[in-house]
């Protein structure tokens, strides 16, 4: 039998503090945790798409949640810099901290596959509009047995979040609710997702105003929570709907993330109580 598995999403935000995740992880893996690296890389892309003249541009959806516009030569610059830039980094420090680490994209081994997005939404001057040339994608399938085989010979595997659509062809997809896949499909006990703030917070202004506990209904994210918080506390959705254990989001600035959002110093996201909203009436206990 299996020893159970541990998934952590190294978000792209720049406050998140790579070397220390991986010397956390690095320390887990000492102590025989099985633990898979999601990553995603927004400031990295950012950075590199003006390097090369490609505008880094985002789609707001009608519920107010943004993602980032794909394009043609967006998603070049998406793949040149997740796999060239951000994983070779997080294989490299974990590799210090004497882990054997492999990296993947979604397209290895076909680990990724996704739905293309034929068009989506968009709010653009107060107008709905439908964009139809942007290569994205939902993830719906994982090659466990490839994770599997990398997990029972010790390896990390750090993943990145590009993925193969059903024409073969890549796209573009959210790397925290990649990680929520990766998580359902492992079934892992634990999705601890690291971002630059302490987890969900009432004021987004204040990083004192931290919840403890967030319920998550079908609505959607509450008013409060939006950019790509209002993302993770989908993907968390999804991840406890795929049979996940634990979802927790915690602070990637600190030392000893991973651990310290495992022992509680973090957002723990459930499921919202049966007649309670997603705007934290009657849904949320804030401890």
């Amino acid at each position: 039998m299996r020893s159970q598995i541990l998934v952590v999403k190294c978000g792209g935000n720049a406050a998140v503090d790579p070397a220390e995740v991986c010397k956390d992880i690095a320390a887990l893996h000492r102590d025989g945790e099985r633990v898979v690296l999601v990553h995603g890389g927004s400031a990295d892309i950012d950075a590199l798409g003006r390097r090369l003249g490609v505008t880094p541009r985002r789609t707001v959806a009608p519920d107010g949640v943004s993602a980032r516009y794909t394009d043609a030569a967006t998603l070049e610059v998406v793949a040149l810099a997740l796999s060239g830039i951000v994983q070779p980094r997080l294989v490299r420090n974990l590799v210090a901290h004497g882990v054997d680490a492999v990296g993947l994209s979604g397209w290895d081994g076909s680990l990724l596959r996704a739905r293309r997005k034929k068009a989506r939404r968009s709010v653009v001057d107060g107008r709905t509009v439908v964009v139809r040339d942007d290569h994205s994608g939902r993830i719906k399938g994982v090659n466990t047995r490839l994770l599997h085989v990398l997990l029972d010979a010790g390896v990390v595997p750090v993943v990145s979040s590009p993925a193969l659509a059903e024409d073969g062809e890549p796209v573009n997809t959210d790397a925290d609710r990649t990680a929520a896949a990766v998580a359902a499909a492992l079934g892992a006990q634990d999705l601890v997702m690291l971002t630059g703030a302490p987890g969900v917070l009432r004021d987004p202004a204040d990083e004192s105003s931290l919840e403890r506990v967030h319920h998550v209904g079908a609505e959607g994210p509450p008013a409060h929570v939006g950019g790509g918080m209002g993302l993770k506390l989908i993907a968390a959705r999804e991840a406890l709907a795929g049979g996940v254990g634990r979802v927790l989001i915690g602070d990637g600035r600190r030392e000893n993330p991973v651990r310290t959002a495992l022992e509680g110093e973090a957002t723990r996201v459930r499921p919202a109580p049966k007649g309670a909203g997603s705007d934290g009436r009657n849904g949320r206990a804030v401890a």
